[in-house]
Formats: C-alpha cells, structure tokens, sequence
C-alpha cells in the first residue's frame, strides 16, 4: 500500500445490503488499477468501530475453514495462486487485529492505486467515525447504493431464509412473522437510507463519497461504471458483456405476499422522503 498514510488510498463499498455491491465487486475486480483481498467482506471498520466480537479469533478461523481451506480442487487449482491465498490467510489470522493489520491483507497490492474493501456493515458506522477513517487514508473513497426499499426488504428477507435453511417460512410465515423478523436489526437497518446518506454527509470531507442507485446501475451498467471510475480518478475500463451479464448472489424466485407492502408502508414513505430531503431524485420504478 502507500508510503504515506497507514491506510493508504483506499475505496470502500459499503452497502445497501441486496442493492447490487456484490455485482459491482464482481465486475470492479477486474479493473486493473483496484486490489481486493481475498474476502469481499472484512468488516474491519464495524468491528474496530462498532462491535469487537466481528473480528474475533473463533469467528476468523470458521470464516477460514468454510471459504478457504476447504474450497480448492487439488486436481483443477493453480498452485500459484493456492500459495497466494495461503499467505494473506496467515495475515488473516495474525493479530492484534488493528489498523496495521488491516493494511496487511491487501500484501498482494502491486501497482493498484486502490486497496478496496466492500463491507456493507461499514454502512451502519456512526458520523463521527468517518473523519477518523479519513484521517488514516492519504485517500478516501465510499461508495454507498441505494435499491427500492419495499424490494430490497422482500430480497433481503427471502436471501436471509434461503442462506439459512428456513425456505418453508416463506409458505408458512403470515404478516405478524414476516414482520417480526423484517424487522430486526440485521435485516432493517439496511433499509434505514436516509440515515446512512446523513453520515455520510456529516462525517466525510465533500467529494470522499456517492450514493449510486440499484435501478440506474442496472439501467445503465456501463454508464455506472464509468461515473464511477471518474468518482475514484482511474482509467475506463472495457469489462466483458458476459461480466455484465452476470448474475450474482440471487435470491430464491418466490412472489411477495400481498399484505407485505401494507406492513412497511409508513415507514416505506418515511425512507423516500428521507432519500429526497438529501437532495436526491428517487428513480421512477419506485413508485
């Protein structure tokens, strides 16, 4: 990373959860001036910041054995990049887990001119933090997404029951469950846009950050890329049709119940004014 500042030039994706991050990693790691370390998700910030159990030695080592380890085919792999991996596990899992150890995952950063991060918890960080994580970087950039809020409920729902083995709930469930869990934090704070563009806009310095929406990406995914790599002062690149077209961490097919918008109205209305009180016009599917 730099010689300046500990953190570097460093781009940070931070969320909305199911509003399109893990397409946009996807197709940013192939751009040739931006490193991501193996783990899309550090979540270093949210743990330094916001809860120190995120990083812990248990939680590193289960991460490790489930994603890496375990994930090759020794018939198929190259055994160069086998060793690579093996090396930023080791930085992985050396402590104190700190800002000097935050820099070491991204060992493998050449010619980069970002390290890169895409975390959505960092979504959930307080204002005051920010100037603090600015403060580290020689150069900071976020970017965070916005999607239609009643659809990024209802994805997020069936992703969370999907990834845990609770499909049926989708059959069984009515409004007071649907409710009950949409509305816990894991799941509801994500929703919660205009809280998120406030601190931002209290804690970066003008120009550090940018809120891009889900419809308008996918509307115009070229387009999108290019505001953003004029955002971050790298080159155009020419990704493949075929990246673009790619489809990413999907949710299981299954129609939103009819009661399902009746439940979130207010708050649905709420989220949109807030989105527009920050200057923002919201994109014509959302109604």
């Amino acid at each position: 990373m730099s010689q300046g500042k500990l953190l570097g030039t460093l781009f940070l994706g931070v969320g909305a959860m199911k509003a399109g991050t893990t397409w946009l990693y996807t197709v940013l790691d192939q751009h040739p001036e931006l490193h991501f370390c193996p783990e899309k998700e550090v979540h270093y910030f949210y743990h330094r910041y916001a809860n120190a159990s995120q990083l812990s030695e248990t939680r590193r080592l289960e991460n490790v054995r489930e994603r890496y380890l375990l994930r090759f085919d020794p018939e198929r792999a190259n055994i160069d990049r086998v060793r690579q991996n093996l090396h930023w596990i080791s930085a992985y899992l050396s402590g104190p887990v700190d800002d000097h150890w935050y820099r070491g995952l991204f060992q493998m950063r050449r010619h980069h001119r970002y390290a890169c991060d895409f975390s959505n918890l960092s979504a959930h960080l307080p204002a005051d933090v920010w100037p603090r994580i600015e403060a580290g970087c020689d150069r900071l950039r976020v970017l965070y997404t916005m999607r239609d809020p009643l659809k990024r409920l209802w994805s997020h729902t069936k992703f969370h029951l999907q990834i845990t083995g609770q499909l049926e709930a989708l059959e069984a469930w009515g409004p007071t469950e649907f409710e009950e869990f949409v509305r816990h934090p894991f799941i509801w704070d994500n929703a919660e846009y205009g809280r998120v563009l406030r601190s931002l806009g209290a804690g970066l310095s003008q120009g550090a950050w940018q809120a891009f929406f889900y419809e308008e990406m996918h509307a115009d995914q070229r387009g999108t890329l290019a505001r953003i790599e004029n955002f971050l002062g790298v080159a155009q690149f020419d990704y493949p049709q075929a990246l673009l077209d790619r489809r990413v961490t999907e949710s299981v097919q299954h129609p939103m119940p009819s009661f399902f918008a009746d439940l979130f109205a207010q708050d649905i209305a709420r989220i949109k004014a807030e989105v527009c009180a920050e200057g923002y016009a919201l994109p014509a599917t959302w109604g």
